[in-house]
């Protein structure tokens, strides 16, 4: 194997991902003067000059001109004779430098060598890509959609690093196909057969705050500090902000002008309801705040403050509760409080359209009594249970659990 065919041999190797050119050469260096000490016994006395440009390789050999017969060490002294075949005017005591080419070494000594090269690069190869993202844990990073699979998705950087974002790491109404671009948060990075596996998330609430560092320069800069974010990815999130300075609006920077800053975090989210309130240390006004777009009548928390209860008008109930009971749970979790929402009672209580009791009664019940002409709660308690019965044609029991939950209205 001559120097060419070596260099060819090591063009797998050309672009080294996470390795600077430093310390690519000081691997190659170092590898050679390893071959070296195994045929002379010493590399002291050997140059290695690597070339990264051109792709050449150089080994020289540097020893002292001494009298015919005079040499002790042959790694170190040459014999006049010897010398000047390689330069005619050398003389005694003068320093001599000659190129050793690779044949000299020996085939399996190459191939060594060159295997020895390859187990330290992947090996550095490994700990520099360990490294690298294990400083960027909580960075959104940006990768194309290689590989799809049922449990998890393989995204390549800009670098062909592999990622993975596994399918709970994922937003419920995502979907990709190979080659689409994505961006995600790196979730944690872990070894796997002493090989690094970095994880991608993009339903954590980390991914969340960073696109809002991403949009708003305020938070970005510090001026808008991040107290809590809460997510039910894909649904809805709550975002608690809080400004040092009071010329600035927290709310009002998050949002931008006509929503343009928080419209494209919606957007990178699926359409994810994302309501921004006001951090404030006194608990009743945040949990308020916290129950958006809901309007509290009144609230009531306890001596251990554990636990609130919210007072509300019937028509802000739903509101409240929001689809799925995401908005009072989301509240929940944003605040650290267990909250009660009930509905506000009072004599004089005006008439409840039935759609304000979605949350106790089945829809297609809803849509029955509408359909006889009712749309409100005292517009069905006015008629007989035995003409309801006879107008819907719905059971028994069912009409007389949706008298129940009406009459429970204006007790």
């Amino acid at each position: 194997m001559n120097t060419q065919e070596l260099i060819d041999s090591f063009s797998e190797f050309k672009e080294f991902k996470n390795i600077d050119r430093v310390t690519m050469m000081n691997i190659l260096e170092g590898v050679f003067k390893s071959m070296i000490e195994k045929k002379y016994g010493s590399a002291e006395n050997f140059d290695v000059i690597v070339n990264p440009t051109k792709g050449d390789i150089e080994i020289w050999r540097n020893r002292v001109v001494v009298e015919d017969g005079a040499v002790e060490d042959e790694n170190e002294e040459i014999e006049y004779s010897e010398a000047v075949k390689i330069e005619p005017d050398f003389e005694i005591g003068e320093d001599v430098s000659e190129e050793l080419k690779l044949e000299e070494f020996g085939r399996r000594n190459v191939l060594s060598m060159r295997q020895n090269l390859v187990s330290k690069i992947y090996e550095l190869e490994k700990d520099s890509l360990y490294k690298l993202y294990k400083d960027r844990v909580g960075e959104i990073v940006t990768g194309e959609v290689y590989q799809i699979w049922k449990r998890e998705i393989l995204v390549l950087d800009d670098e062909d690093n592999e990622l993975i974002l596994p399918k709970q790491d994922q937003i419920p109404a995502d979907f990709f196909k190979k080659g689409d671009t994505l961006r995600a948060v790196v979730k944690k990075v872990d070894l796997k057969n002493n090989s690094p596996v970095i994880i991608l998330s993009r339903n954590s609430p980390v991914f969340l705050e960073r696109l809002f560092e991403l949009e708003v320069p305020e938070i970005f800069d510090g001026l808008i500090t991040i107290k809590n974010i809460v997510r039910e990815p894909g649904e809805r999130a709550k975002v608690a902000v809080e400004s040092y300075d009071d010329r600035v609006d927290p709310v009002g920077a998050c949002v931008g002008m006509k929503g343009s800053r928080i419209h494209g975090i919606v957007r990178e989210l699926r359409n994810e309801n994302i309501d921004v309130i006001n951090y404030t240390v006194n608990v009743s006004l945040y949990i308020q705040r916290s129950l958006s777009p809901a309007k509290i009548t009144s609230i009531s928390v306890d001596e251990e403050r554990t636990h609130a209860e919210v007072y509300l008008k019937p028509d802000q109930v739903s509101l409240a509760i929001g689809k799925g009971g995401h908005n009072i749970k989301l509240a929940s979790k944003l605040t650290g409080y267990e909250i009660d929402v009930y509905r506000e009672t009072d004599e004089d209580q005006e008439d409840v359209d039935l759609n304000e009791f979605s949350d106790e009664i089945d829809g297609w019940i809803i849509d029955t009594i509408k359909d006889i002409g009712c749309d409100t709660a005292k517009s069905v308690l006015a008629i007989s249970r035995k003409d309801l019965i006879q107008r819907t044609d719905l059971e028994e029991e069912t009409i007389d659990e949706l008298l129940q939950i009406l009459r429970t209205e204006f007790e």
